[in-house]
């Protein structure tokens, strides 16, 4: 077996409740892509969701998200990274592989379109697993009905082109190992309210889904 997917098997076995607060901090991380996208779009959104998922969750996460690279053997070291953009995204072959391997292993991907990302990600993420084509969720997955209760599935942040928001997923053996966010702007509703000029309520609704996610990955 590749000696990343028997480290990352080991973490998440010694890391098996997740929930629970421990002495070590657990580690979330953002994907940094090639092709010119903005990964690094929305720095104040995983601060500030660690931070509520902290507070209202009991949890213990690293507050402080590291960056991790799509072919790095970094990657198999967090349980869940959470990319998102504007633009242009390109995995390599190399890439692909190791973003492949690290699902199969146990990891997750939250991939969160900012306006402009979703006609290159979407190939991306289908080239992960061939044969296998993103799906929308349905509003009755357990994703949306974690300690928050998302009866018609994702809110919407911020208003783009009159389309609903929309939740995607790519399965791997009947679980859920890629979920691609769409026309909600869940990261912006992350960031400082100062940066967007959000409510109070589009705030919290948006990391009550972040958190949801969070719930959710690490229960599966």
């Amino acid at each position: 077996m590749n000696s990343r997917v028997v480290f990352l098997f080991f973490s998440f076995f010694f890391c098996a409740s997740f929930i629970t607060p421990t002495d070590k901090p657990l580690k979330i991380a953002l994907l940094k892509y090639n092709g010119g996208g903005d990964w690094y779009a929305n720095p104040t959104s995983l601060p500030n969701l660690i931070k509520f998922c902290n507070r209202n969750l009991n949890m213990n996460l690293q507050s402080d998200p590291p960056t991790v690279e799509v072919g790095s053997a970094e990657l198999f070291n967090y349980p869940l990274v959470h990319m998102t953009g504007h633009g242009n995204v390109v995995f390599n072959s190399q890439e692909l592989e190791n973003l492949k391997a690290y699902l199969i292993a146990g990891g997750f991907l939250h991939a969160d379109d900012n306006y402009g990302m979703d006609k290159f990600i979407r190939p991306q993420l289908e080239n992960l697993f061939p044969g296998t084509k993103l799906v929308e969720l349905p509003f009755s997955h357990p994703i949306f009905h974690q300690k928050y209760d998302f009866s018609k599935g994702l809110p919407k942040t911020h208003e783009h082109d009159n389309k609903p928001p929309q939740a995607f997923g790519l399965f791997y053996e009947g679980r859920l190992v890629v979920l691609y966010t769409y026309e909600s702007d869940l990261g912006d509703g992350w960031e400082d309210p100062s940066v967007h000029k959000d409510t109070p309520e589009i705030h919290e609704r948006a990391l009550k889904m972040g958190a949801n996610i969070i719930s959710y990955c690490f229960r599966n």
